[in-house]
């Protein structure tokens, strides 16, 4: 196994919550830590901070090209772990959806996120061997009313990361998924502005649920229960780099574990039941 000094680990989504946590715990405990951001003011305040960040747009290809060929320029061809982390959630009915509502979703859930990995994949190959670590969600595999586009998104990750991970295992490239629940972040800020971008304002069948939902996402705080802080995912990842083989799920708070539980043992149309009674009808 590398030193930790020598083991550089490239994270995606770093300007808030999840990722910058974990950029800025693994570089103070000595990884190589190279974050992303989409706004360049954000990778200007993280470099600031003595910690090496690039400019990263998941939409947009040429950024997504850039970005690889300046880390392989500053590591020298030599990243060992990627952690596709950016990642945004789009909230409202399926029916309230558009066409491109749910194309900018993918934009930045899967396709540049697999795109990224696609180009670090060849590279770690080269190297002998890599890790790939998927940040995924409860979301992934258990879906909750209102949430559709980004349940749809993780579920493609989900099957994504499935896949890749028979395809490169006879080149040591492993593939882990982290599933976390609820966690601290600002990602209800992002989703309710996500929200006022593409539904709000239009009529629906559903507008009752939304103000519901609305209250949950102008929450500060922990807006549902068991509820941990983003370094448990932190702590999940260096789980994965510090592994010999590294498990392929890793599920992060409580209500994760009890649904991958309950979805093994229960029919359907209980499980709906607890979802429906989980989500609140867009209250949690």
């Amino acid at each position: 196994m590398k030193p930790l000094s020598s083991s550089t680990i490239f994270i995606t989504g770093c300007s808030t919550g999840i990722g910058h946590y974990t950029l800025k715990a693994l570089h103070a405990k000595g990884y190589k830590a190279i974050g992303s951001c989409r706004n360049p003011e954000d990778v200007n305040r993280i470099q600031q901070m003595g910690i090496p960040c690039l400019q990263l747009d998941l939409v947009d290809s040429g950024s997504i090209q850039q970005a690889v060929k300046t880390l392989v320029e500053m590591t020298n061809g030599q990243i060992d772990v990627l952690f596709n982390n950016g990642a945004f959630g789009l909230p409202g009915a399926v029916e309230d959806l558009s066409r491109d509502a749910l194309r900018y979703q993918f934009e930045t859930n899967v396709f540049g996120t697999q795109e990224l990995t696609n180009l670090i994949v060849p590279i770690m190959r080269e190297n002998g061997g890599g890790k790939i670590i998927y940040n995924s969600s409860i979301l992934g595999f258990a879906a909750m009313a209102y949430r559709g586009a980004y349940n749809a998104s993780k579920f493609a990750i989900e099957g994504l990361a499935d896949t890749l991970r028979l395809e490169v295992a006879k080149d040591n490239i492993q593939v882990s998924l982290i599933e976390p629940g609820p966690i601290l972040s600002e990602f209800r800020a992002n989703s309710f502005r996500q929200y006022q971008r593409w539904i709000a304002g239009k009529p629906s069948a559903h507008q009752d649920s939304y103000d519901s939902m609305i209250q949950r996402l102008e929450t500060e705080g922990a807006a549902a229960p068991f509820t941990l802080g983003p370094e448990a995912v932190c702590a999940r990842v260096e789980k994965i780099i510090q592994s010999k083989r590294p498990k392929i799920r890793y599920p992060v708070t409580f209500p994760t574990y009890l649904f991958a539980w309950l979805k093994r043992l229960l029919p359907n149309r209980w499980l709906d039941a607890l979802l429906l009674k989980a989500g609140g009808n867009g209250k949690r």
